[in-house]
């Protein structure tokens, strides 16, 4: 998956993608930051290779904000915190897909409005991101509850449109 996003997007990797790709490596297994480096070259064939120089320091920022832990053979780990978080940014991910889905089918309008849409989505999970560690506990309750009320009422929309998919036939 990993791979196929960067022959789409060439070297041009988004803000906050480093974060994110940290978050979602580590979900499976522990890493050395050397390791994290090493993976992100070899799954975008030699793209994108995150230096030292900015790798580190997002190790500290999550080790701060505890999203992730450090065992002790030097390999970072999720925390349960960054379980969740990383759980919560696969959802968001699932509604911008299923969104996306739509507007491919609307042809090249379709295709304007989504890349305009992924660019804005960008620069608000980047800003989310790198706010998360500051929100309250209520304005992450809020910024959730929002989220899941998307996701249901795009839910809401594909069941309506099978259903009507269904009587067609």
């Amino acid at each position: 998956m990993i791979a196929e996003w960067f022959q789409r997007v060439g070297s041009s990797v988004p803000r906050g993608f480093s974060r994110y790709f940290i978050l979602e490596l580590l979900k499976n297994t522990p890493h050395t930051g050397k390791e994290i480096i090493d993976y992100a070259a070899e799954q975008s064939n030699g793209i994108w290779k995150p230096s030292p120089g900015l790798i580190y320091p997002l190790l500290g920022r999550l080790l701060d904000e505890e999203l992730i832990e450090e065992t002790e053979d030097g390999k970072y780990q999720l925390t349960e915190k960054g379980e969740n978080t990383a759980s919560d940014v696969d959802k968001v991910n699932d509604i911008v897909k299923k969104q996306l889905e739509v507007l491919f089918r609307l042809g090249n309008v379709g295709r304007f409005v989504a890349v305009d849409l992924l660019e804005k989505i960008a620069a608000m999970g980047s800003i989310l991101s790198s706010n998360f560690s500051n929100m309250t506990d209520d304005e992450t309750k809020k910024y959730k509850l929002f989220l899941e009320s998307e996701l249901k009422k795009i839910q809401e929309k594909e069941t309506s449109e099978k259903g009507k998919e269904i009587k067609i036939d």
